[in-house]
């Protein structure tokens, strides 16, 4: 389960001082701003196996000056790990418009890094990385544990097939994929191995 605290969204709200001017216990210092996610974290863990992964989706900077930052981020992420958080998903952005982000390939990656590294907690890293290659390295460097595609795998729907046949391993098709190709058919084959 993924709670969603990024991307200008209620948490992401609570979290960033650009959007939280609270007087109260829920604004204010860095602790107050971080409450309600931290309870919202308690709650869910209470209620959700403790043998199934939590997930805590973040925004690791609001890219501009004032609002929530990395190193923020690294010590929210600390906290979700005392917490009984298993994995943050590092995004960024989103909670105000027209704000300069240098994006290109895996831009976002760092702040995964950075995050895992400092909070030693697992990290999925986020970002314009649509390469096997790309994805393969981040994880291989120990940049992040996982890398989660939305855009990429829209756009390619068979992009774990396509990738493990250009990582050269061997790829199982949907089973029910095979159930409707001819019988004689060479794509009735459970399993696609690598040229």
């Amino acid at each position: 389960m993924e709670i969603h605290a990024a991307h200008g969204y209620l948490l992401h709200e609570f979290l960033s001082p650009l959007a939280n001017r609270r007087p109260d216990a829920y604004g204010g210092s860095f602790q107050n701003r971080a409450r309600l996610t931290l309870e919202v974290v308690d709650a869910v863990r209470a209620a959700w196996p403790d043998h199934l992964p939590l997930l805590v989706r973040i925004s690791a900077s609001d890219w501009a000056e004032g609002g929530w930052n990395p190193d923020e981020s690294v010590e929210l992420s600390k906290l979700f790990r005392e917490h009984g958080v298993d994995l943050v998903d590092v995004s960024s952005g989103g909670m105000v418009p027209n704000v300069e982000i240098p994006t290109g390939p895996g831009y976002q990656v760092e702040f995964a890094s950075r995050i895992r590294r400092e909070a030693g907690i697992a990290t999925a890293a986020v970002g314009l990385i649509t390469d096997v290659k790309q994805a393969n390295a981040v994880v291989a460097k120990g940049d992040a544990d996982f890398v989660f595609m939305g855009r990429e795998m829209l756009r390619d729907p068979y992009w774990p097939v396509h990738a493990a046949k250009e990582l050269n391993e061997p790829a199982s098709w949907p089973a029910q994929y095979l159930r409707a190709a001819p019988r004689h058919s060479p794509e009735r084959k459970a399993v696609i191995r690598p040229e």
